[in-house]
């Protein structure tokens, strides 16, 4: 069974149960239910609570980090205490977009960091245009442990960067895209056991069905690329960065 360890829930057509139901026929066993803001990083939270399939991640994205006042922090710290949320985030840098200051998303993002080092839980990174100061707040702040690059989006000289910090390379549907031969340069410099796989749905549909809604059950579409790229069978690479996963995020044996 694979692993999407990064969609939300919370922005799909359906209810959580429905939605969870569909992604493990498609052969998907686990989700990881991501936070992008207080409100969103509730909802996953109480999904995981009754869901053993899911498990959350708490953050406020890089978009809105300006809504990261103290009082958020504080709230956001008691969502980060309970056990079926396994990681900090979605946080980090978008230098693409600049919802937020500059200024603004890099004391957000050293904030999470530090949660994420002092709650030993994982940490969620976005990173958009902005792959040194990522690396710099991360080097700067003390990262911790356990930080997954999400959406991976880099060449492969950031990609082996990543992987010889000792952290961890998330593929999307991006991989799978014509148009991006530079996304399966980077997935071949990074070992299976260093890699996890996500849809980000409902973004980033992979090809064939690029630009529909995506869903879970579509990170099997990922799985094939990877295999693909890595000149290994499918199995193996579900296998793997399904172990992968399970570390990162030290989520739950099957069927606990």
């Amino acid at each position: 069974m694979l692993v999407d360890t990064h969609c939300h829930l919370h922005l799909l057509e359906g209810t959580a149960d429905e939605l969870v139901g569909q992604a493990r026929v498609e052969g998907v066993g686990h989700v990881v239910d991501v936070g992008i803001d207080l409100a969103s990083s509730r909802g996953a939270a109480a999904n995981a609570a009754r869901l053993p399939d899911v498990s959350a991640s708490a953050g406020v994205h890089p978009h809105d980090a300006v809504q990261l006042t103290r009082e958020a922090v504080a709230e956001l710290r008691g969502l980060l205490a309970r056990p079926e949320v396994v990681a900090v985030g979605e946080t980090g840098l978008d230098y693409y977009r600049d919802h937020s200051p500059r200024a603004v998303q890099l004391a957000a993002f050293a904030t999470h960091v530090r949660l994420a080092r002092e709650l030993d839980l994982a940490l969620v990174v976005h990173c958009r245009d902005a792959f040194e100061d990522v690396v710099a707040v991360l080097e700067g702040e003390g990262a911790p442990e356990r930080v997954v690059f999400h959406c991976f989006t880099g060449d492969d000289t950031m990609a082996g960067r990543v992987v010889e910090a000792g952290w961890v390379v998330s593929f999307s549907g991006t991989v799978t895209f014509r148009n991006a031969p530079e996304q399966r340069a980077a997935c071949a410099v990074v070992p299976l056991d260093r890699m996890v796989l996500e849809t980000d749905s409902p973004f980033l549909s992979p090809h064939p069905y690029r630009g529909e809604p995506n869903r879970p059950g579509r990170v099997a579409v990922t799985a094939a690329t990877v295999a693909a790229v890595h000149g290994v069978p499918v199995e193996e690479v579900a296998m793997v960065t399904s172990a992968t996963a399970a570390r990162a995020f030290r989520l739950p044996a099957p069927g606990s």
